[in-house]
């Protein structure tokens, strides 16, 4: 549970500080002036990825609830944050790592939408069926609040209504 609650908060500081590795690798390893024109593109590129992916991955009910990540998203982000730090050294495998980067940051943006929809249509079904058991045996449990065969209310009475109504003749409403 630890590792897990470390990528949860991890995720959110990473849209940071790896678009900044990705500058200070530059400042360290980079050597063409090429580079400084892709890397004006791959950081505000990798920042948005990341942090869209991590709002994706925390919009998920149980994500929020536990404050921790599940272990298919530890593995997801893992390989991915570790793709982009290889990127940052600018090596000779350099462009290997920010081809793989690129491949990883679609990977998880649509794995973070499918885990979304499949947590969102879970939910919806566990909902459905619990209000499908509820209309089959004609209500909730006693004392729940909700009226059904378990629990019966009266009618309320509203006390004698007693409407005036006037009427005027044509005359009448002229003046």
């Amino acid at each position: 549970m630890l590792i897990r609650r470390g990528f949860y908060r991890w995720q959110f500081a990473a849209a940071i500080v790896l678009p900044v590795w990705l500058l200070i690798g530059y400042a360290i390893f980079g050597s063409s002036g090429w580079g400084v024109i892709g890397l004006m593109f791959a950081t505000p590129i990798a920042f948005i990825t990341l942090g869209v992916v991590a709002l994706l991955i925390a919009a998920r009910p149980d994500v929020r609830r536990d404050r921790a990540v599940d272990w298919a998203d530890v593995a997801v982000l893992g390989v991915w944050h570790l793709l982009i730090v290889g990127a940052g050294f600018y090596g000779d495998a350099g462009i290997t790592f920010a081809i793989l980067a690129m491949v990883g940051a679609i990977g998880a943006f649509w794995y973070a939408i499918w885990r979304l929809l499949s947590d969102g249509a879970r939910r919806v079904r566990a909902t459905m069926a619990e209000y499908e058991r509820l209309a089959a045996t004609g209500g909730a449990a006693p004392g729940s609040g909700i009226p059904g065969r378990a629990e019966t209310r009266r009618p309320e009475d509203a006390g004698e209504v007693i409407v005036i109504r006037e009427e005027r003749s044509w005359e009448q409403r002229r003046d």
